[in-house]
């Protein structure tokens, strides 16, 4: 489970924004490196609308930087599930599924030749509830944002994790890799 987070553990600001993110090209490398090693993306709704109204066309913006060009394929080629009750279509690859059945998602992830890469809070939050997620990477970027909304919910109570690697990166951004205990 890939995700960004401000250093007082916030994945959205108040607003819902991503704005306060700092991803610069070696970042953003690192993202595509690892993502296009996935074998699909899945998301929640919110994640997948907002992924959707950007990365379809961002490699055809000359403006963009390469690594952006570059995502842009990784996601339109990925196979995409997309969790959602309200969703009527969705396209790019993706196909939409209505609830989490934890034994369907073990069956995916056992038939798959590489990780699912996991997107959207509230998603992740019902994946930890099922014991589906194996590894958590957080990249926390040297930002406080005061209020948002939290990565981990705290009416879930304490989630014990087991440092796998870190990695830190020029602009300050540290990858902090655990599993599960």
């Amino acid at each position: 489970m890939p995700v960004s987070v401000s250093i007082d553990g916030f994945h959205e600001d108040a607003d819902g924004g991503l704005s306060w993110q700092i991803i610069d090209e070696e970042l953003h490398e690192h993202f595509n490196s690892e993502l296009a090693r996935m074998s699909a993306f899945l998301d929640g709704r919110v994640s997948y609308e907002l992924m959707v109204r950007y990365w379809p066309t961002a490699d055809e913006d000359p403006a963009n930087p390469p690594a952006v060009a570059a995502f842009a394929g990784i996601w339109r080629d990925m196979p995409k599930v997309v969790y959602s009750r309200t969703l009527a279509e969705a396209s790019w690859t993706s196909r939409i599924v209505r609830e989490v059945v934890p034994e369907e998602v073990r069956a995916m992830a056992d038939a798959a030749p590489g990780d699912l890469a996991l997107g959207g809070a509230r998603l992740a939050a019902t994946f930890q509830r099922h014991g589906l997620v194996d590894e958590y990477r957080l990249y926390v970027h040297p930002v406080v944002l005061g209020r948002g909304t939290p990565l981990f919910d705290p009416a879930d109570g304490p989630v014990r994790l087991t440092l796998a690697g870190t990695r830190t990166f020029a602009s300050g951004v540290v990858l902090l890799r655990y599993h599960p205990v």
